[in-house]
């Protein structure tokens, strides 16, 4: 994984998280502190030396950040709690302004994203969607220096051991040449470029499709579109499969026999009342899938399939893979 396992629904909506604020500059000064943090940054180079980064690259890279972030801080330890239904998510995230930037997307990038739906075995949809949910299809890629953002929570965050391995894979794609320091931007926590990824994932799965040497997740969609389309297959995506379909009860289902753990055949789901959402029954019956009513009783209801799962490894949340697959469908 990636940043995924930092991430609640709500964090799909990009007005949420926390990537419109540029770098606001930090604590007040304290002495201690800029002595403590200075200690860190020392520390932190000797062991990025050690594996194998140039000290060019140190000395430019931690240049970036010279005291913690105070914004960082208080956007990593105040995370606001939203509670919101699927029917408000829906209505957030896959918005008619949403969709009709999504479709001129779609008409601009749409032969580019068959191309590499077809060399990934990956729905162009589902990349559409996640472009869509992660960064506005380009349009929101945050504002943060990721170097400034994951050196502050590596020394005053709630999980500095994962931001602190983080943060050495931010140094090594730096030294790598990828991206200058100045211009590798991203979310408070780091997450990079239009498909947001966490430095991490960015060394499993970016991709340089355009052949110019560099994998540019931040403006170069072809990097981009391929990196998404890596990551799902990476992680499982069945090629010519649906992640899933809206569909109909007709008759009463407890909660408790449904969601994503309660998997069985739509020969079975049939028997118990379940159909498309027109109404008809299901052409295959031997299919395996699971079906979601995140909003209870006499709510929307879908079948989910393994394509569903494999979103979900991007950020595990229901709301987040429904959002990307039902965006996906929107767009075309």
């Amino acid at each position: 994984m990636t940043r995924r396992s930092l991430m609640v629904a709500v964090t799909a909506i990009p007005s949420l998280c926390g990537s419109s604020v540029a770098r606001t500059r930090k604590h007040p000064a304290n002495p201690a502190a800029q002595g403590n943090y200075a200690a860190f940054l020392s520390s932190l180079r000797a062991e990025a030396l050690g594996k194998g980064i140039s000290g060019s690259t140190l000395s430019r890279a931690l240049a970036m950040t010279t005291e913690p972030n105070a914004r960082v801080i208080k956007l990593d330890q105040h995370q606001p709690e939203f509670t919101l239904t699927w029917a408000q998510y829906r209505k957030r995230v896959i918005s008619t302004t949403r969709i009709s930037q999504g479709q001129a997307a779609r008409q601009q990038y749409g032969a580019l994203l068959d191309k590499t739906g077809k060399n990934y075995g990956v729905d162009p949809r589902a990349i559409m969607g996640i472009w869509g949910l992660e960064s506005g299809f380009g349009r929101k890629i945050g504002t943060f220096s990721v170097i400034d953002a994951l050196a502050t929570l590596a020394y005053d965050g709630r999980r500095a051991s994962f931001f602190r391995g983080e943060l050495l894979k931010a140094l090594q794609i730096l030294d790598h040449g990828d991206i200058q320091p100045e211009t590798m931007l991203g979310s408070y926590a780091g997450a990079m470029g239009q498909p947001q990824f966490m430095p991490s994932a960015y060394l499993r799965y970016a991709v340089d499709a355009d052949h110019d040497g560099r994998r540019n997740i931040w403006s170069s969609e072809q990097d981009v579109f391929a990196s998404v389309a890596n990551y799902l297959h990476g992680s499982g995506w069945h090629a010519d499969e649906p992640w899933g379909q809206a569909v109909r009860l007709t008759q009463d289902i407890p909660q408790s026999q449904l969601g994503r753990s309660n998997k069985q055949s739509l020969a079975a789901w049939s028997t118990l009342g379940v159909r498309r959402e027109d109404g008809s029954v299901f052409s295959r019956q031997d299919v395996t899938g699971a079906v979601l009513r995140p909003d209870g009783p006499g709510t929307e209801a879908f079948m989910v399939y393994h394509n569903f799962d494999v979103i979900r490894r991007y950020n595990p949340s229901d709301y987040y893979a429904l959002g990307v697959g039902l965006l996906g469908y929107e767009i075309g």
